[in-house]
């Protein structure tokens, strides 16, 4: 029984030791790391507390009191914020290649077909191709100004619709963001919108919806553990609005591509168009897959709700 007690208390002793140094390296890391002020975190939240419905007020309000660089605690993941002019040259210019990773965060997952499009897909080849083709063939000074009748006719229109509504109250924010989606989906799609699979009403709801979950702050994000729950239930809008715009999209490349087929020398009508002819392009570095298509399409047509 005495040499059992000893070994227990061996054992005992090796690992106090061990979570002594555990702890004492960790506290030498922090402070060679010379980490930003912040706020105090909560464990397992970490500062989740002080984040509000409106994250970004939130955020701001923590920066008039601890400076324009500081670090904060979601959940499991800390989050340094820049909130000045010169932090925000730092990080996207001057050090834009050390921030150049994304993080993989459900909206991305579930919105952008599994992280397809430039917003959320990982710096790399994939990405530099997108930007790439955003630059060179889908937003050039010529192709936009190939479409310049549509914004006019566009524009005419809503100026028509003001001028009737005379007299009766209007929100001319949501009169101003239906012409960017009516621009933006003449101008990639080649309608404004609407067809067998999405009604014109449905389309803006699709729009403002993703708009909405693109900037929501997920609690799986910041506790993975607890994401299965989805206390929030953003998830199940995200993967209801996933498959809408899958829906959508399928029928307009299948439209597309009949229309195309047969034809020599198709002339491109509007960026799906242009899209389509790239992908059949064999020198691209990235083949661009059907998903890729669909995930460009929409960041296109996110381009015109404001975001």
């Amino acid at each position: 029984m005495e040499l059992i007690h000893h070994s227990w208390a061996y054992y005992l002793a090796a690992w106090l030791a061990t979570l002594a140094l555990i702890l004492l390296s960790l506290r030498l890391r922090r402070r060679e790391l010379n980490l930003p002020p912040g706020p105090k975190p909560w464990p397992i939240i970490g500062n989740l507390n002080l984040i509000g419905p409106l994250p970004y007020r939130s955020i701001h309000a923590l920066s008039e009191k601890y400076g324009p660089i500081m670090q904060l605690k979601f959940g499991s993941f800390p989050v340094v914020v820049g909130s000045s002019v010169e932090m925000a040259e730092a990080f996207l210019k001057t050090h834009d290649a050390l921030f150049s990773y994304r993080p993989k965060l459900a909206a991305g997952k579930y919105t952008t077909f599994n992280y397809s499009n430039i917003t959320w897909s990982q710096y790399g080849p994939y990405w530099r191709q997108l930007r790439k083709i955003c630059l060179m063939e889908l937003f050039t000074a010529k192709r936009l100004n190939s479409y310049e009748y549509i914004r006019v006719e566009e524009t005419m229109l809503f100026l028509r619709n003001l001028y009737e509504s005379s007299g009766k109250p209007i929100i001319l924010k949501d009169n101003l963001l239906d012409l960017n989606l009516e621009v933006m989906s003449r101008m990639v799609l080649g309608k404004k919108y609407t067809n067998e699979i999405v009604a014109r009403h449905e389309f803006k709801e699709m729009a403002d919806e993703l708009f909405i979950l693109g900037g929501v702050l997920d609690i799986g994000d910041m506790i993975p553990w607890l994401g299965f729950l989805d206390l929030q239930g953003y998830i199940k809008r995200m993967k209801v609005l996933a498959k809408k715009f899958d829906r959508l999209f399928e029928y307009e490349l299948d439209e597309h591509n009949a229309r195309r087929k047969g034809v020599d020398n198709y002339e491109a009508k509007d960026m799906m168009d242009v899209l389509l002819q790239l992908a059949d392009d064999p020198t691209l570095e990235v083949k661009l897959e059907r998903h890729s298509l669909k995930a460009v399409t929409q960041n296109s047509c996110r381009y015109g709700h404001g975001d």
